[in-house]
């Protein structure tokens, strides 16, 4: 019985880490951005580095969990707009909603990122392949309008989002400027006839 109590206390100890742990990262990223001192995350929640890597075994863990509430609100997004009239627009206003979020999130665009690794339990991008689930429908629907370009994937356009995010993210204004080549991406460089 002493062993089993020591344990559930390790475990009440971990979740508690954890949760320090979260909280100091994101004020970190907040502050930082994606390259937030994982060293400055472990002295101010006052554990070691082992530590931080044993809940977060890779930057992009840490990025995901911090990133974890606007994730979900942006699915949420995704399924409140399936029903729209207009399959283009509900598409174009989530992707708006992706681009605005990540701008004004420091560290979600980096969260976002497709690294080119295969994927496994320890590296896989749940943020980005929760954002596909819940887009899915969205997509589907447009494209089976005629609104989107054959062989467009939510991958594509997650990634042209934070692509444009990453690429702004040091412009003076940011949101206005990733907006901008957003809606440029879209539209396309041909003037409308």
């Amino acid at each position: 019985m002493p062993d089993q109590q020591r344990t559930d206390h390790r475990r009440a100890d971990a979740r508690r880490n954890y949760a320090r742990i979260l909280a100091v990262a994101e004020q970190e990223v907040a502050a930082h951005g994606a390259q937030a001192s994982l060293e400055q995350i472990a002295r101010t929640a006052g554990v070691g580095s082992a530590t931080v890597r044993r809940h977060f075994p890779t930057r992009h863990a840490l990025l995901e969990a911090v990133s974890r509430t606007r994730i979900d609100a942006l699915c949420a997004r995704a399924h409140e707009l399936t029903g729209a009239a207009d399959s283009r627009d509900a598409l174009l206003e989530w992707l708006d909603d992706v681009v605005a979020y990540c701008v004004s999130a420091r560290g979600l665009a980096a969260a976002l990122a497709y690294d080119g690794a295969e994927p496994d339990p320890v590296h896989e991008n749940s943020c980005s392949a929760a954002l596909e689930q819940a887009a899915g429908p969205l997509l589907e629907r447009a494209a089976r309008d005629g609104a989107v370009a054959a062989g467009v994937t939510v991958t594509d356009l997650i990634t042209l989002a934070v692509g444009v995010v990453l690429a702004t993210e040091h412009h003076p204004e940011p949101a206005a400027r990733a907006d901008r080549l957003f809606r440029l991406a879209v539209t396309g460089l041909s003037p409308r006839g």
